[in-house]
């Protein structure tokens, strides 16, 4: 199965329900449910008393165990305490941690320019393992497929954000544009999407740590799964992502229920 993606189209626009290239999505099996699930989370965590006025600090907090996380599925596992205090310099973590913390002024740019902050993204993730010339320049090999993503990143879509920001994971690690910290610039633009598209919009929840939690192993499974093409593998990946999103709100608790504790 290959998501519908369309090369080329690239401004917004309103469309039907049933026009939706990625309505179809929620049919295969297991990803509706999922997908409510992942948002029952959310909103769970969302419901918080401490999301009235400290949610800022959960997000800063949720930034650096994202950056952690999605470092230890690069295969850079490190202790989230000499993170904290600022003992790591592996160029992968410090990508990781460069790319987590300029989310925010993304937000906004990243559903009309997509391109423009893919680029940002990746000079940040691979600022220490690319040369300075290859820094956000995808590779020619991504260019269809990759403006195709980027035609469903800036449309109107009816599906769940958790599902779309599942496909900007998926897409872009299985596209591998750039060569260089893929996959942390692919899981920050699957971040960046559920913001954008009102799925944790104050970003207190830490998905990578849900993809963490489920194991590096599974991950790259469901992963190569996606990567196939066939329905039973992208289902796989949808429900995958769901499930890290909920294991990533669980996160976003703990992190409350740690700050109301001082």
């Amino acid at each position: 199965m290959t998501i519908p993606v369309r090369p080329g189209a690239g401004r917004p626009a309103t469309r039907p329900a049933a026009a939706d290239p990625l309505a179809a999505l929620l049919d295969l099996p297991g990803v509706r449910d999922a997908a409510e699930g992942a948002r029952a989370g959310i909103d769970r965590l969302l419901r918080h008393r401490l999301m009235r006025n400290r949610s800022a600090e959960v997000s800063t907090e949720s930034a650096l165990r994202g950056a952690r996380a999605s470092a230890a599925l690069e295969g850079v596992d490190v202790p989230l305490a000499d993170l904290r205090a600022g003992q790591v310099e592996h160029p992968v973590v410090q990508g990781s941690l460069r790319t987590s913390a300029a989310l925010g002024p993304m937000v906004d740019t990243w559903s009309r320019a997509p391109g423009q902050v893919l680029a940002r993204l990746h000079v940040l993730a691979a600022a220490d393992l690319a040369d300075r010339a290859d820094l956000g320049r995808p590779g020619a090999h991504a260019g269809p497929r990759l403006a195709g993503l980027f035609s469903l990143v800036t449309a109107e879509s009816s599906v769940p954000a958790v599902v779309l920001a599942a496909v900007v994971h998926g897409e872009l690690a299985a596209i591998a544009p750039f060569g260089t910290a893929d996959g942390v610039v692919a899981r920050a633009a699957a971040r960046l999407t559920g913001i954008a598209r009102g799925l944790d919009p104050k970003a207190v929840s830490v998905p990578e740590v849900g993809f963490a939690e489920l194991g590096r192993e599974e991950y790259t499974r469901a992963l190569a799964g996606y990567a196939a093409g066939q329905p039973e593998g992208v289902a796989g990946w949808l429900v995958h992502c769901c499930r890290a999103t909920e294991h990533g709100a669980l996160e976003g608790l703990a992190i409350a229920e740690a700050l109301l504790r001082g």
